[in-house]
């Protein structure tokens, strides 16, 4: 059975502990927090969006458009998230989470906690970032 580790605990294992149960424990409940959260906006927003009525007046219908126009935009943003959260746990489940898909280093543990859904190293994400500058997408 797995502990779980706080921030702080994390950030102070050993390099060989990485990616240990613990550690995949910890990121397991960040993941799943993120995923709730994320579920839960999303059910906020389309709430809100259907509970909405339209307004009589050209301004006030036009800025209420615009604040759709946002929350959908943001709930997309989210969407995707919850889609790359659910490919960070299946990557849990196989035993990859936390390496470079690109070149199977460790992304490293302070990336994961700024970004948990992370498939890149910093590294990685710099050349690809590069590339994209030159190359376009």
């Amino acid at each position: 059975m797995t502990k779980l580790l706080t921030e702080a605990q994390l950030l102070a294992a050993p390099a060989k502990d990485y990616m240990n149960a613990d550690q995949l424990g910890f990121f397991r409940q960040r993941l799943l927090d993120l995923k709730r959260e994320l579920l839960e906006n999303v059910r906020d927003t389309s709430e809100h969006l259907r509970e909405t009525e339209a307004a009589s007046d050209p301004s006030d219908r036009a800025t209420q458009e615009e604040e759709q126009a946002i929350e959908l935009r943001t709930r997309d943003r989210e969407r995707k998230l919850l889609k790359k959260t659910d490919e960070a746990l299946q990557r849990i489940d196989e035993s990859n989470y936390g390496y470079c898909t690109e070149s199977g280093e460790p992304i490293g543990v302070r990336r994961l906690l700024a970004r948990p859904t992370a498939t890149l190293s910093i590294e990685a994400q710099e050349r690809r970032e590069r590339m994209q500058k030159m190359y376009g997408d």
